[in-house]
């Protein structure tokens, strides 16, 4: 990826400046709020009406009139950077983000020093850009964002965002194989997420009804239907489709990883990232007490 310097001036304008020249590179980018967070939905998508944002599995632009929906807003069209529905968000931004995907390069977010420690060991030498308490290593190459592939290591690409920290070191090299098989051997979230549902069965009465393929199969099936068909809210589908599963068979411990990960999956093609997977989870065990 080319590196632009950015032009210095007062707050504001100069992140809209770094936004133009990055643009002017073909790197998609966004304004940031304080603490590396994407602005909130503009009016047209209050309370998630549009479903978290239309074609939300394309690689963007969003079509929304304000920058809201995180790496699909991300776009390298000047004359929307600059337009006046994003010139609030400029005003009040804290920071540059790119789309890593829409560029073309993955980076490979290394949280603190051991992460470093680890890469400089493992994956070839590239482009090096510094963070406040690590590194970004940045290969030539678009692939899936993952989250914690190993302690203190993310993958940002597609479907993700980046914050832009300015020129880096190094030449950009190709996207190594040992960057892709981080995807490949992602710890499940459904093998974290369902840990606290092993509980015993109720009564002490044997095996129950749930475990029965005619019943349990059919409902996790009927669950990832619904997923899979929502047109819009699909933040919200997902939760009440997760608490339905949960109310009915999260507390005799009948849950399996495969079963989890098959509404995960359901949940991830309609755009929903691993992290929104698991927080939903997760809130849908603590609204029902598990």
């Amino acid at each position: 990826m080319t590196q632009p310097t950015p032009i210095r001036r007062a707050p504001g304008p100069r992140l809209l400046d770094t936004a133009l020249t990055l643009a002017a590179h073909s790197v998609p980018v966004l304004p940031l709020r304080a603490g590396k967070v994407p602005f909130g939905n503009c009016p047209a998508c209050a309370r998630n009406a549009c479903g978290g944002r239309p074609n939300m599995k394309s690689a963007g632009p969003c079509q929304c009139p304000a920058p809201c929906h995180a790496w699909a807003a991300a776009t390298t069209d000047p004359g929307i950077l600059a337009s006046l529905p994003w010139a609030s968000a400029w005003r009040r931004a804290a920071a540059v983000a790119y789309h890593p995907g829409g560029a073309g390069v993955t980076v490979v977010d290394l949280d603190d020093a051991a992460a470093v420690a680890w890469a400089r060991a493992t994956l070839p030498t590239t482009l090096t850009v510094p963070t406040t308490r690590g590194e970004h290593w940045i290969y030539q190459g678009a692939m899936r964002s993952v989250n914690a592939v190993r302690p203190g290591v993310d993958i940002k690409s597609l479907m993700a965002y980046a914050r832009w920290l300015g020129n880096g070191t190094g030449d950009t090299a190709p996207l190594p194989d040992a960057v892709r098989a981080l995807a490949v051997t992602e710890p499940s979230p459904a093998r974290r997420a369902p840990q606290t549902l092993t509980v015993p069965l109720r009564g002490g009465q044997g095996e129950c009804r749930h475990r029965t393929p005619a019943y349990l199969d059919r409902g996790i099936a009927m669950a990832a239907q619904r997923i899979s068909e929502a047109r819009s809210a699909v933040h919200v589908t997902v939760y009440r489709t997760f608490l339905a599963v949960l109310s009915t068979h999260g507390r005799c411990g009948c849950l399996t990883d495969a079963h989890v990960t098959r509404l995960f999956t359901a949940a991830q093609a309609k755009g929903e990232t691993v992290r929104h997977c698991t927080d939903a989870w997760t809130n849908a065990l603590t609204t029902l007490g598990l």
